[in-house]
């Protein structure tokens, strides 16, 4: 076993699944057992814990973790001193960012946030609240929600700031969005004085190419197949690509083998054109990470 160790924290709750997929993808295997909250994973040079992503940025300050993922949300609910070092755009439900949100009943008076004047407001977010209300020259009461949120407009409060990715939840409560107070994705952030280690700002950079790797290739795929010169120019003018395709010599010198990357809600519609066009043993193929 190594000495060197990286501490890694990983957020339990809603993006603890998403996160795990996402380096299985970047080549992290993590295996999280019932009750514990120390996953295993097979890098001896990583020791994970599952932390909430809520205090996740807190105990990558104080260096109980060197490094951490958790939302953009916490740690400016926080007001952590972190290193940021990348933006993973991801989330429980896939790709894409979620929204901090003010909103009230759909039947209420409640109109926008200088309607708020003296009114209770419930939040996981009370600093994030405290922070918007302020900009807005707005007082209010502000209460920590320990959950169900969404419930307890009108008799509880009289507004809420919760977390949104679709909406969904809020209009089955009958609730409507006044503002967006923020929009958040995932960060790796790490300590700073992990981050002057040589060995750690290392091992940090390298997941972080991994885990952004994986993001670029969700909802793209591989395309490769074979077409005879003469149609080669007719098929190159349907292929979107992320640079340029790959073509390549075949043993027959009237052939070449055409490889591209492409976003996967194409190909349905792409793969009869590309027939069409002279293309043959046409393969599609997934894509685990692309490195930009």
């Amino acid at each position: 076993m190594t000495e060197k160790k990286l501490k890694l924290g990983i957020p339990k709750g809603s993006l603890q699944e998403s996160t795990v997929r996402l380096f299985k993808k970047a080549g992290y295997n993590i295996f999280v057992k019932d009750r514990s909250y120390f996953p295993t994973i097979d890098d001896e040079e990583i020791e994970c814990m599952l932390i909430r992503a809520q205090e996740i940025s807190r105990y990558v300050e104080n260096g109980i973790l060197d490094a951490g993922l958790t939302g953009k949300d916490w740690i400016t609910e926080n007001s952590s001193d972190v290193v940021e070092v990348s933006n993973l755009v991801y989330a429980k439900q896939g790709l894409g960012k979620v929204k901090w949100v003010l909103a009230a009943p759909e039947d209420g008076n409640i109109k926008s946030v200088k309607d708020l004047k003296g009114k209770r407001i419930a939040t996981e977010a009370v600093n994030l609240t405290k922070n918007y209300l302020k900009k807005n020259g707005v007082e209010a009461i502000v209460e920590f929600s320990w959950g169900a949120t969404e419930a307890k407009p009108p008799k509880l409060a009289d507004a809420i700031v919760e977390i949104t990715e679709t909406g969904s939840s809020l209009r089955a409560n009958k609730l409507k969005i006044i503002d967006v107070i923020m929009e958040s994705t995932t960060r790796l952030i790490a300590n700073k004085q992990s981050w002057k280690d040589s060995w750690k700002k290392k091992k940090i950079e390298i997941i972080s190419m991994l885990l952004q790797g994986a993001i670029n290739a969700e909802q793209k795929v591989g395309l490769m197949m074979n077409v005879e010169r003469k149609n080669l120019n007719k098929l190159l003018k349907l292929l979107p690509a992320l640079q340029k395709p790959t073509i390549s010599e075949l043993s027959d010198k009237s052939w070449v083998a055409v490889n591209t990357v492409i976003d996967e809600s194409l190909v349905r519609d792409l793969i009869p054109k590309l027939k069409e066009s002279g293309a043959a043993g046409i393969v599609e193929y997934p894509l685990n990470k692309i490195i930009l």
